[in-house]
């Protein structure tokens, strides 16, 4: 033992150390560098793991509170209010287009009134006409009334409600108390439904933790999203990313009911995280392990059935007002297809459609492109020479999923979070990603405010929009990469590691149902040959 090699102090009569883990103080060279804010990186006779109070997941829970803390600063020019009377009688004060120019848009604030929880109404129940910009009721293509409901699926609106019966609560209880401060009931309708949105974003931050295995610090991304600084309370989809996380992470911990029961509520909140069942179904046709993925299925059908029947049986109009919207729906601002029209002309695939009538062309379109991005997925998932990791097939049928989709608002991108983190963990890549990303909110309020009050022009947003689209193409290659090349991948870690989410699959060995036919059956690695004496000759001659 050399001289740099003695501790200076007396060492622990415990050594035990956890040296497997990935410590990106030292490998790391961004990383290394914010390490000397703190007091540098990790030196090397510490004992790792051995901290009772930081541990990484503290640390972690510390920076997305302090994220999601930005995040609701964000929004807080849209909390001020204007109104004479109690708080039930305020409004939010949007004078002047401030949601665009102050850059605090969120659906929560005007939705409290559009879909009459100001009122006190259940979401499924209640409807109102859509009406236009003078206040005048509007009649559909087929010459029916424009009658709307709550279009969130049912857990997302049961969500809404119970929080706006917790402002009114407040709002009743100020009444009778009067040293209680008066808060306007839409500002703490926002602040009790963020405070859910802020606890189910640290649950998807301690569940990608638990999916990254030795690799625990790369969920710090997850934490410290500049995503999450916009994107956090602009919608409820923090609810279906919890559900969807911790999904993955009781499937991670061979517990497939429970990951179903988890992924059949996340399905409840929205509809993305059905998508992860793809995934898992393609690696039990690879590995003949069917049967907890039927489980899995199974469990998320019964728990989805389970949330949605009585609203379902009670309310079937409002229930099926999400599926409803969605037909109806035509190709969103933030989509690829709005960019081509924004750059070329393009009218669309129904530029000449009736109030509310469905774009058939365009949704057939787009489900066209989805099944065949799926089909290339499986293709990947089945044939690759070793079995991918659960979170990158997860990835990249979600990605795919947005990429072709005629909707892809900016809240969306917070479901990629953890899926794109666990896939991929190079973190300045991820970081170039994420502020891209994020930063599209900037160009898409500015041209929501108008040219003409000295906003932005469309190009500019649509410009943003392909860089982030583009961005998520690049994600989409690198993983594809690193599937065919699994040495590169840093989860593997040179092959000591198979697939911390794996679950069932983590160390499975191939063996494909016996029905695939030979195209769809893992492509074998050639096996390298030595050199031969001739191999070196030429090699010389050449040289």
């Amino acid at each position: 033992m050399t001289a740099e090699d003695t501790s200076p102090e007396l060492l622990a009569a415990d050594l035990r150390s956890a040296d497997d883990r990935d410590l990106p103080s030292r490998n790391d060279v961004l990383v290394h560098r914010l390490s000397e804010v703190v007091g540098g990186p990790v030196g090397r006779h510490a004992l790792i793991g051995r901290q009772r109070f930081l541990t990484p997941l503290r640390v972690m829970f510390i920076i997305a509170l302090v994220t999601l803390a930005l995040g609701w600063t964000t929004k807080s020019p849209c909390l001020q209010t204007v109104g004479d009377g109690g708080p039930d009688r305020k409004v939010a004060n949007w004078s002047g287009q401030r949601a665009y120019f102050q850059l605090c848009y969120s659906d929560t604030v005007p939705l409290y009134g559009a879909e009459l929880l100001s009122e006190g109404k259940f979401p499924y129940k209640s409807s109102w006409l859509e009406t236009d910009s003078a206040g005048k009721p509007k009649t559909q293509y087929d010459g029916t009334p424009a009658v709307r409901y709550m279009e969130y699926p049912v857990l997302t609106g049961v969500y809404q409600y119970t929080a706006m019966a917790l402002a009114k609560t407040y709002t009743a209880v100020t009444k009778a108390v009067a040293a209680l401060p008066v808060v306007a009931e839409v500002v703490m309708f926002f602040d009790v439904a963020a405070v859910g949105l802020a606890l189910a974003w640290l649950v998807t931050v301690w569940a990608a933790a638990g999916l990254s295995g030795r690799r625990v610090w790369d969920a710090a991304l997850v934490a410290g999203s500049p995503i999450l600084i916009f994107q956090a309370f602009t919608n409820f989809d923090a609810l279906a990313t919890a559900f969807a996380t911790a999904g993955l992470f009781a499937w991670a911990r061979r517990r497939p009911v429970l990951a179903g029961v988890l992924i059949g509520l996340g399905v409840a909140a929205k509809l993305y995280p059905l998508l992860l069942l793809g995934p898992l179904l393609m690696l039990g046709l690879r590995t003949s392990r069917l049967g907890d993925v039927a489980r899995t299925t199974l469990a998320a059908g019964l728990a989805w059935f389970a949330v949605n029947l009585p609203v379902m049986l009670m309310f079937p109009r409002g229930w099926s007002e999400f599926f409803r919207l969605n037909a109806r729906r035509g190709d969103d601002m933030d989509s690829l297809y709005n960019v081509v029209k924004s750059f070329t002309g393009w009218r669309g695939f129904d530029p000449d459609l009736g109030f509310w009538q469905p774009p058939t062309v365009l949704n057939t379109v787009v489900a066209v492109l989805f099944v065949s991005a799926c089909a290339a997925i499986a293709y990947i998932a089945l044939t690759a020479p070793v079995r991918p990791r659960v979170a990158q097939l997860a990835f990249l049928v979600v990605a795919a999923f947005l990429l072709t989709s005629k909707v892809w608002s900016p809240q969306f991108s917070l479901w990629l979070v953890p899926l794109a983190v666990l896939a991929l963990p190079h973190r300045r890549i991820l970081l170039a990603w994420m502020t891209i990303d994020a930063l599209v909110w900037v160009p898409r309020m500015l041209y929501l405010y108008g040219e003409q009050n000295k906003g932005l022009p469309e190009q500019w947003f649509t410009t943003t929009v392909l860089l982030r689209d583009i961005a998520v193409v690049v994600l989409c290659a690198l993983v594809i990469r690193q599937i065919y090349r699994p040495q590169l991948d840093l989860v593997r870690w040179h092959g000591r590691v198979d697939d911390p989410a794996g679950g069932p699959y983590d160390h499975a060995p191939d063996d494909p149902v016996r029905w695939l036919p030979n195209w769809l059956r893992p492509k074998r690695l050639p096996v390298a040959t030595p050199p031969t004496d001739h191999d070196y000759a030429e090699a010389g001659a050449a040289g």
